[in-house]
């Protein structure tokens, strides 16, 4: 039996998503482009855990060093 498995991504428009983003950006004291970088990420991401995986293959240094 083939068993597939659908992930739900993260929703930008979730309030709990969007905490998470805010709590991200005080903490690490993001910039402007670091931010736009997250939040394009953030659709494609299962969990917080995911986003700073993909923001770490998109290789952005001085980001993925702060979180």
């Amino acid at each position: 039996m083939n068993h597939i498995f659908f992930y739900k991504k993260m929703n930008i428009n979730d309030k709990s998503v969007l905490e998470m983003l805010n709590k991200l950006i005080a903490s690490n004291r993001l910039n402007k482009t670091q931010i736009l970088q997250m939040v394009n990420l953030v659709p494609i991401s299962n969990d917080v855990n995911d986003l700073k995986d993909n923001i770490k293959w998109e290789g952005s240094r001085s980001f993925h060093q702060n979180i």
